[in-house]
């Protein structure tokens, strides 16, 4: 593929590489409680691991607050009114406190039935629902961060988010030193600190915002007309990635009932996968904030051409992704167990994650596009229909006893179906409306 510059290159690096820091320093929370917490006992860790599914399953239903408000943001951005954008961006950050508050509330009663509907034991129960209670006090704290995260996105600043995910992670690796090792408290301090970690980012989101507020002139009181509109924006994301949560749930369950091996090798396929996506996902996110500044700005001729430039990205990422997996596949499977079986159905998975990566690159990358000129509703009903198309086919290789292959043959089929939407969209105009509001 020949490579030529484009004037839109430094914009979208500029984007893309701190947002890539930021994707990959969130998950360092939860990784850092599981290296505490496994040294206090396998239940413990186990309790833990529960507990984190529930509350990223949780949180990434959410994911919406980041999403919807950087294309309304970067909107009224392109449109030239400042003032509007941070009125939007505040109001989306009221959305994301009053939802907290509703998941505290409702979650205190639903704790044991949760932890149950995760299959804990009886003896890691007691662990997931010490953590998960303490937990629930955060919620609020993750949920402005998505909120925050998405408005200065909008703003077309990454390099802030990936400064408070970094000093997060470092808040909260040191208060878990503290109050699990230090204090004693096991599993509920580990819960504690990054209760308390999340709510100082939050806080450090909302005075960079309140500042920019107050420079610019926006409101800062909660505004029911606002709200509203930023619940409703976020309906289709909501759904879409509902659909997105199907997948990755199914997937682990047809795993875990191949057996152990092909469960094990499984995760670590596609923690590689996550891995990856999280560098495409940079790129994505670069598209939402440029998109909707440019559709703000009634610009069709750059949105087109920075769609194109995006794009050209994703693949050649893809590309050179699947080559560094195929590069790394011989000696990859041994750093992670010493299991032959377990190897070697890693590196049959290995070659199918590689071939689908370019694949991944282009529907990554239209995902976010189409995020940014907040066409939610059409990314709704296409992802649905490609889980619509995964569903079948993981159970029919399951069913086969296809293995490993099958599944992620199916998983293949879900990518392409969606690639196959998403440029099908991409390549009309349907969804390239103009103005600061998208109606």
């Amino acid at each position: 593929m020949r490579f030529r510059a484009s004037p839109h290159d430094r914009e979208i690096w500029r984007l893309a590489v701190p947002a890539f820091g930021a994707l990959v320093a969130e998950p360092l929370f939860l990784l850092s409680d599981s290296a505490i917490i496994g040294h206090l006992g396998t239940a413990q860790l186990g309790g833990l691991g529960v507990a984190g599914q529930i509350l990223s399953t949780l949180v990434y239903l959410c994911v919406f607050l980041a999403y919807g408000t950087t294309a309304g943001v970067a909107r009224q951005v392109g449109a030239g009114d400042m003032r509007a954008a941070l009125r939007q961006g505040i109001d989306g950050m009221w959305l994301a406190v009053a939802l907290g508050v509703v998941l505290i509330v409702a979650g205190w009663a639903l704790v044991p039935w949760m932890v149950d509907l995760f299959g804990a034991s009886p003896g890691v129960a007691p662990y997931a629902e010490t953590y998960l209670r303490v937990s629930l006090f955060g919620i609020p704290g993750m949920l402005v961060v998505l909120a925050g995260t998405g408005v200065l996105r909008g703003l077309q600043d990454t390099r802030t988010p990936l400064l408070v995910s970094v000093g997060g992670f470092g808040v909260n690796l040191l208060l878990n030193v503290v109050f699990v090792l230090g204090f004693g408290w096991g599993v509920a301090g580990s819960a504690w600190g990054t209760v308390i970690a999340q709510t100082g980012s939050a806080a450090v989101y909302a005075a960079v915002v309140l500042r920019a507020a107050r420079e610019h002139g926006a409101g800062v009181r909660p505004d029911v007309a606002g709200l509203r509109t930023a619940a409703t924006a976020g309906v289709g994301l909501l759904l879409r990635t509902a659909a997105l949560r199907i997948v990755l749930v199914v997937g682990t369950s047809v795993a875990a009932r191949m057996g152990d091996p092909e469960i094990a090798a499984y995760q670590v396929g596609f923690q590689v996968w996550t891995l990856l996506a999280f560098a495409l996902d940079a790129i994505a996110i670069a598209g939402q904030a440029i998109t909707g500044r440019f559709l703000g700005a009634s610009d069709l001729a750059g949105t087109r051409a920075v769609t194109r430039r995006m794009v050209w990205w994703g693949v050649v990422c893809g590309v050179a992704f699947g080559i560094a997996i195929l590069v790394v596949r011989p000696w990859l499977p041994a750093l992670f167990t010493p299991d032959l079986q377990v190897r070697d159905l890693l590196a049959g998975s290995l070659l199918l994650v590689a071939l689908f990566q370019p694949v991944a690159g282009v529907v990554f990358v239209l995902d976010g596009i189409l995020i940014g000129a907040g066409d939610g509703f059409y990314l709704a009903w296409t992802t649905a229909l490609a889980t619509l198309a995964f569903l079948p086919a993981a159970l029919g290789a399951y069913r086969a006893d296809a293995g490993l292959t099958g599944l992620w043959l199916a998983i293949g089929l879900w990518m392409c179906v969606r690639m196959l939407t998403l440029g099908w969209r991409a390549r009309g105009r349907a969804w390239m409306v103009t103005g600061a509001v998208r109606r």
